[in-house]
């Protein structure tokens, strides 16, 4: 490759020495040579660590303090499918702390993914290791979901994120599977608590990139690159991430090796890789699977996005409202009660044809926790930046809605205020009193369909300015494309309960609305006005 990551682990390929004064990272690669795996192609059966593992285990394992305590506590793995990641980590490794040297008496070592089937695929593959291997057939008692080494009383165990443990639990090491797909925090923060207990702890996270720029995983990732890259000194945390340079072609063999270090060694197999890219260059979803899954390309989108996010952030340049006073503005609002999320955005035209635009969001504070450990967004954070403004109570308290839209009343020349009709008559009659101009905006496909246009068109010319705000670009990435036969957009929608689209469904209402006001005449002003599709609420 012509350019390389500052996070790329070179000592994985370049053979230097790895520090191991004590012998146990020659141990911990013995401990491999002695498994035999039950899908081995060799005529002992044995399990065939690959070299770039065996320079991965000797880095973990081999490493001392002064008095011989493992500097090493936390390893983050993030690598490519096919690369036989779950059978040497979770497997391998997870046997080396439950049955081999590594062990402590009555120590619990805990095998973790984001799934059920995920979790077992691991454990099985202990499983699998132990009948194999004479020595510990001899020693193992092998459980429903979990083994037991018979004299020392350390269990491997079977756990998912989905599931839950005690916060009293005291593990001696976890090892985690694709952390990309934990659905909250609460596992983890039992898994953490519960590690510090005890000296000597291991915490292994092994996984393929993720979506999006939010959660759990998305945390680690960003602070394992910069223990990676020399920003944060930890020399107790060890990053191995093999990723992509920016802006790689996703169709370059020389970036598949560069990606997939276990490439030549037959983990995963090219020519499937090449016949995975044959198709995928004619399927779009596709292509976005073998980015991340194989080439670990972060991807910041949902699964059938809207629009691409690095388009999106093009235009994220500060914003001055001060500046826009005395333009035309258009607003509109999104009311919600509990899990989604209530915003008013507003919308002021370009000379060049784009648009600038400004949210303000709303939830109930009740559910503020709920909804960070439900999404890994860091909706406290946002409440405490004043980015999402919190009311009392389990639902939104429209009366803090409807003082911001008079504030903006106040403070703007604003057009129009449109408002999809769901939740609309708590707020509308009252601003309709005392004159303030608005009307509906039914989100029905007849509608939504010029609407959606016209703001894709904005995002993808550079042209929808909003300012980098962090709660608008969570709601936009989480924000799936509905279209007809004929490809058109016709709505978005999310793909869970608790994720947000709001303040892109209400772009797309202002945006049209402002696109419709013509040299900033409001749209009772425009011939195009269509009193069956917008009705003012008398």
């Amino acid at each position: 490759m012509k350019s390389q990551t500052a996070t790329r682990p070179h000592w994985v390929f370049d053979d230097s020495p790895i520090p191991d004064p004590l012998g146990h990272g020659e141990r911990a690669v013995g401990f491999f040579r002695a498994l035999k795996h039950p899908l081995s192609t060799a005529q002992d059966r044995g399990f065939g660590l690959p070299r770039f593992w065996e320079r991965i285990v000797r880095r973990i394992y081999g490493p001392r303090h002064l008095d011989g305590r493992r500097i090493v506590r936390t390893v983050f793995i993030m690598i490519p499918r096919g690369a036989r990641k779950t059978a040497t980590i979770g497997g391998g490794l997870g046997l080396l702390h439950s049955m081999g040297h590594e062990k402590v008496a009555l120590g619990q070592v805990m095998l973790g993914a984001g799934g059920e089937e995920q979790a077992e695929y691991a454990f099985d593959e202990a499983v699998g290791m132990v009948r194999s291997t004479p020595a510990l057939r001899k020693k193992v008692k092998i459980r429903s979901d979990y083994l037991e080494h018979q004299d020392a009383g350390s269990t491997l165990r079977l756990l998912s994120a989905e599931g839950d443990i005690s916060h009293g639990s005291t593990p001696s090491a976890v090892f985690l599977d694709e952390l990309h797909t934990f659905k909250n925090r609460k596992l983890w923060r039992a898994l953490k608590t519960g590690l510090i207990k005890s000296p000597g702890t291991l915490l292994c996270i092994t996984t393929t990139a993720g979506r999006s720029q939010t959660g759990l995983a998305w945390d680690e990732y960003q602070y394992a690159r910069r223990v990676a890259s020399g920003e944060i000194p930890n020399d107790a945390y060890l990053p191995i991430i093999f990723e992509p340079p920016p802006n790689a072609d996703w169709r370059d063999e020389d970036l598949w090796h560069y990606v997939n270090p276990g490439l030549t060694e037959g983990f995963p197999v090219l020519e499937e890789m090449r016949g995975a890219v044959r198709e995928a260059m004619h399927k779009p979803g596709e292509e976005d699977d073998f980015k991340q899954y194989n080439l670990n390309f972060w991807l910041d989108n949902a699964l059938s996005p809207f629009v691409d996010m690095a388009a999106y952030d093009q235009a994220s340049d500060q914003i001055s409202l001060a500046d826009l006073k005395g333009r035309p503005c258009w607003l509109s609002v999104d009311l919600s009660s509990t899990t989604d999320l209530t915003v008013i955005l507003a919308v002021w035209r370009d000379d060049d044809d784009g648009y600038t635009v400004r949210p303000w969001f709303f939830c109930p504070k009740a559910n503020l926790q709920e909804r960070q450990d439900r999404t890994g967004a860091p909706y406290l954070d946002w409440a405490n930046k004043g980015l999402i403004t919190t009311t009392e109570g389990n639902v939104v308290d429209f009366r803090a809605v409807e003082r911001t839209i008079r504030d903006l009343c106040d403070r703007f020349d604003v057009q129009e205020i449109a408002f999809d009709p769901y939740l609309a008559r708590q707020v509308q009659p009252q601003l309709l009193e005392d004159g303030l101009p608005v009307v509906d905006f039914r989100q029905v496909p007849s509608l939504m369909m010029p609407a959606l246009t016209e703001l894709e068109r904005a995002i993808v010319s550079g042209r929808f300015r909003h300012g980098g705000h962090p709660v608008l670009r969570f709601c936009f990435a989480n924000a799936e494309a509905e279209r007809n036969k004929h490809g058109h957009l016709t709505s978005l929608h999310k793909s869970k309960r608790w994720l947000s689209i709001d303040g892109a469904v209400a772009a797309a209402m202002a945006v049209s609305r402002a696109s419709a006001g013509q040299n900033g005449r409001s749209i009772f002003e425009s011939e195009t006005f269509d009193p069956q599709n917008y009705v003012v609420t008398m």
